[in-house]
Parts: C-alpha cells; sequence; structure tokens
C-alpha cells in the first residue's frame, strides 16, 4: 500500500516511517469514515492510551527521582488527559490528515479536542504495533518530551482542585448539572452548572461535557481563591 503525500509529511513530522502503512490509514480513520472494509481508530485508540502511561510513567520517574506516589499521580495525570494529548496532535499537524465523514468534516472535526486525542492515541498504538515498544517511547518522548520536564509540581486539574479546596473546608464534594444542550449530535453544545454545598456555582459552556465541567470548575475556582486573597 502507498501512503498519499500529506501522510508521508505526516510520518516525517512524527519522525517513524511504517512497514504497514494500512495502520497509520487506520489510525487517522475516525468512526465517521469507517466501513467493514476501512476500520477505524478506535481499538488503536484503547492501545494507544495504555502505551503513552507506561511511558509517561518512566519519563517522570527518570526526570524525578525523589518525587513520591503523592507527587507524580497529578504531573501524570496532566500529561495523559485528552487536553495533553489534543495538544500534542496540533504539534504534529495531525488534524491535518484525519480521514472524516463530511458531517464530522463540516463541524469543525479537525479541530475538537476529543477527536485529536482520541486520534494521538491511536497513532500511538499504531507505531507500537508496527515496530514494537522502543519505536513507541522514542516518539512519544520526541513528542512530549518537553512537557515532562515543564510540567508543574502541582499539576491537578480543575475538578480534582476544586474538589480538594471544598473539602479543606469541611464541604461536601462540588454536583456537576448539565442545565441545557445545544446544537446538532454531530456538534453538540453542553453548558454545566458546579455548584458547591456553601452556595456557590458558576456554568461553562464547551463542545464535551467533560471540558465543560473543568472549565466551570475552573473558573469557580479562580473566584474563590481571589476572594480568599
Amino acid at each position: 500500500m502507498k501512503l498519499s503525500a500529506d501522510l508521508r509529511a505526516f510520518e516525517d513530522r512524527i519522525g517513524h516511517r511504517f512497514a504497514n502503512p494500512e495502520l497509520l490509514l487506520e489510525a487517522v480513520t475516525h468512526s465517521s469514515l469507517s466501513s467493514p472494509t476501512r476500520p477505524d481508530n478506535q481499538r488503536l485508540e484503547f492501545l494507544g492510551d495504555r502505551v503513552l502511561g507506561l511511558v509517561l510513567a518512566e519519563a517522570l520517574l527518570d526526570a524525578d527521582p525523589g518525587a513520591n506516589e503523592g507527587q507524580l499521580a497529578p504531573r501524570f495525570n496532566a500529561l495523559v488527559r485528552k487536553e495533553s494529548c489534543a495538544a500534542a496532535a496540533r504539534d504534529v499537524g495531525l488534524g491535518e490528515v484525519l480521514k472524516l465523514g463530511r458531517s464530522e468534516m463540516m463541524s469543525g472535526g479537525r479541530r475538537k479536542e476529543a477527536l485529536l486525542g482520541d486520534a494521538m492515541e491511536a497513532v500511538i498504538a499504531a507505531v507500537y504495533v508496527d515496530a514494537g515498544f522502543d519505536a513507541a517511547r522514542a516518539m512519544i518522548l520526541r513528542i512530549w518530551g518537553g512537557r515532562v520536564g515543564e510540567v508543574a509540581a502541582d499539576a491537578r486539574d480543575a475538578k480534582t482542585a476544586l474538589q480538594e479546596w471544598a473539602q479543606a473546608r469541611g464541604q461536601l464534594p462540588p454536583t456537576y448539572t448539565e442545565v441545557e444542550r445545544q446544537g446538532p449530535d454531530h456538534a453538540p453544545q453542553f453548558t454545566v452548572e458546579v455548584r458547591l454545598g456553601s452556595g456557590e456555582t458558576e456554568q461553562a459552556t464547551a463542545g464535551a461535557k467533560r471540558q465543560a465541567e473543568q472549565a466551570a470548575a475552573r473558573t469557580l475556582l479562580a473566584r474563590l481563591e481571589k476572594r480568599d486573597d
């Protein structure tokens, strides 16, 4: 099988030439364009998530030999979460080579955080299946290497940080409620409200509920911390 010029250029950007090019084609094929003869990237995504986790866990241990599990866990979570995978995908221009169905393409699928993050994990798995763990590790560290050294010592996500803020003050964990959903099924917009037991609330809107929850938590936490100062 011969890859198109754009996929050959993508191989150059990730630093890996595929012995089996069909793996790369599968990794960049979204479910909106799959068919019985053209598999999508969901199975590879599942595997790539595990390969990425192992590589970055090793990298964090090597980068900070004195860190304990409680210090390493939030850094690890920051590096492997979907937003970080999407940022890595943008760094290598993955969105430019994604194979999408028409509706997904028209709704801006090449820029969607969840879609990019999933595809990045699928590419990792494709490299792993094609050439083994060492090749996958080398690619991941090329793309994530700077992030490993720069990840904040306190790299908790906003929902975790808000929950810890509440618990430190004797409150129950925050609750998250979807208050509105707009847009078509292929490009929904979710509005989520976060509420503390003490009554403080905040809302945010995003293309995925998880992103809306994180945004609402981030905004509320910033307001609370500013008030405490």
